[in-house]
């Protein structure tokens, strides 16, 4: 048997790939070439076009671009209303901005179990978190899985909290037919680089709800308006503007929202190859014991952003560091999605304790996020599969 590379032994391939990466064509770049010798470089005409475009994409009624996710999700907490003594629940499992938005509004974060097949929070574990203090549910789609929708809005509507649906990994995404992003009350995109379309840095938030829409769009723009509609008494002229609330400069430029256009263009395509890629990937890692594949609910035909392999070390010679390292050993670009929100020291701090999530902490010390990406070609993938292979081999427990 070939030694790991880690120990000395040839590596699958020389060169390193990372476990995610954007796309960039000639029409994205034309699309903010042209931005850039327009008159408008932010709050220009780009910005409506890429929403109304998220809007025919997703169905929804309202589609707000920010200038991250992040600012997306704080958004949603502010139009949620989100104050003092509130709670917010979401997963552990989930980039900390899905908690940390609940923080920027003065709330508190209680963090929901997730199902251990799955990955998403469990809807029974989030019912049994409510509290006469809870306000909203902040349902993260893990790799880009619909979380349990009809049952989560089952349980919003119950409880009278607001459904904020972060789909930060599942644009293109659709659950019982229906897309991502017109089932939620509030649902936030992301565009970062590694995600299935970019702007760079950007993301958004769509909603059916109009008064939603206004606190979302007056929140992005420091509380200013120009619209009559969201003033407060009549405009004085053409120069005029007022603060009618309090908010942040959020905004996107226009040549995001021209790289993003460019980049929505491609969503079908984008779409397309991920879900080949995963079934590629389903079929080979099913068949080795040692790994256990992400399961997906019928209802969720998914575009997956991430691709989790989670490892049986009970019948390994070694723990999941071994693993990762070798796997870098090997040339393949790996990461881990993601530590325990509460985990983190700053949580640690605010009183949360290990333990809290039983589910959540096994699955984190068992994962590892292998590449997956539009352009990672069949040859590529078949690397990466022989070096997974190769180190389980190398670390299997004699029977």
């Amino acid at each position: 048997m070939d030694k790991l590379a880690i120990f000395g032994g040839k590596p699958v391939f020389e060169h390193k790939i990372g476990y995610g990466r954007q796309y960039i064509d000639e029409n994205d770049i034309h699309a903010v070439v042209e931005v850039l010798k327009s008159d408008y470089l932010t709050c220009g005409p780009k910005i409506s076009e890429a929403e109304d475009q998220l809007c025919k994409i997703t169905g929804a009624k309202h589609a707000v671009l920010f200038a991250n996710g992040t600012a997306a999700l704080h958004a949603a907490c502010h139009a949620a209303g989100i104050g003092p003594g509130d709670e917010v629940i979401t997963t552990p499992v989930t980039f900390a901005a899905s908690a940390n938005c609940a923080l920027y509004c003065g709330g508190r974060p209680v963090f929901a179990d997730i199902n251990p097949e799955t990955y998403n929070m469990d809807p029974d574990n989030v019912e049994m978190c409510i509290t006469e203090k809870t306000r909203a549910v902040v349902a993260v789609d893990f790799t880009g899985q619909a979380v349990e929708l009809k049952r989560l809005r089952e349980i919003c509507d119950k409880h009278n909290l607001i459904l904020i649906e972060d789909a930060a990994h599942s644009l293109g995404t659709k659950y019982e037919g229906r897309p991502v992003g017109s089932i939620a009350d509030m649902t936030e995109f992301s565009f970062h680089p590694v995600k299935t379309c970019t702007a760079a840095e950007g993301g958004a938030i769509t909603t059916n709800d109009d008064k939603l829409y206004k606190k979302l769009v007056l929140f992005r723009t420091h509380g200013i308006t120009r619209e009559q509609d969201f003033m407060v008494s009549l405009s004085e002229g053409g120069w005029y503007y007022q603060q009618v609330a309090l908010g942040f400069n959020y905004r996107m430029t226009d040549m995001q929202a021209a790289l993003l256009s460019s980049q929505l263009d491609k969503l079908k395509m984008f779409s397309v190859r991920r879900k080949e890629l995963v079934r590629r990937y389903d079929e080979a890692f099913s068949r080795i014991p040692e790994i256990v594949v992400q399961k997906e609910i019928p209802e969720s035909d998914t575009v997956r952003h991430l691709y989790i392999l989670q490892f049986r070390l009970e019948r390994l010679k070694c723990g999941r560091r071994e693993i990762f390292d070798a796997l870098c050993a090997e040339g393949v670009g790996v990461n881990v999605h993601y530590i325990p929100i509460y985990t983190f020291p700053y949580y640690q701090q605010l009183g949360y304790r290990m333990g809290l999530c039983p589910n959540a902490e096994k699955l984190y010390e068992r994962m590892i996020s292998i590449p997956l990406y539009y352009s990672l070609t069949n040859g590529q993938q078949d690397k990466i599969i022989e070096a997974v292979r190769k180190i389980i081999d190398y670390y299997r427990k004699e029977k």
